[in-house]
């Protein structure tokens, strides 16, 4: 089952002394992030909705005023906190896919079946993304998310792929 809220953020630190927050985005891009009015914390097993009043994206980062958070301690007090948002006000492109979702299917081999291990992490550092694959003896390699060596991603049956030799 697919969760309803994914993370999306995480504050950072304060900006100014008027409750603003800068916030560490965890989406595509600061946009994304910014274009978002209800982002929730997570208490327990439920989440609480916050509104933004105002964003704006600086650098790498967004810029956001929180509802209710009108001075320096209140947003001090944020800081570390992870925003959530619902999944159905992120907008996705067609054939993307939300890490949240990838995390855990298994990697197979599209030609043999032969299945390499489960994906671990997702992460980017800096021309594409790159999916982390555990393998069932316990160690660790990297698949470059390009066409060459990612072939079809089904969310219920797993990620199929052709490797060259060494990548493994």
């Amino acid at each position: 089952m697919k969760k309803a809220y994914l993370e999306c953020g995480k504050i950072v630190n304060t900006h100014g002394v008027a409750g603003m927050v800068k916030i560490e985005p965890m989406c595509d891009s600061p946009e994304v992030l910014a274009d978002l009015k209800t982002v929730y914390f997570k208490n327990g097993a439920s989440y609480t909705p916050v509104t933004f009043t105002r964003t704006a994206v600086q650098k790498q980062f967004v810029l956001a005023k929180i509802r209710g958070v009108d001075d320096f301690d209140s947003a001090h007090a944020l800081r570390g906190k992870i925003l959530y948002a619902n999944r159905e006000d992120i907008p996705v492109e067609e054939g993307s896919h939300f890490i949240a979702d990838l995390i855990g299917l298994p990697v197979i081999d599209e030609e043999s079946g032969e299945v390499y291990g489960k994906i671990k992490d997702v992460r980017n550092f800096g021309a594409q993304d790159i999916y982390m694959v555990g393998t069932p003896e316990g160690g660790e390699f990297m698949i470059p998310v390009v066409a060459e060596f990612v072939k079809t991603i089904d969310e219920e049956k797993g990620v199929f792929v052709h490797l060259i030799e060494g990548m493994r």
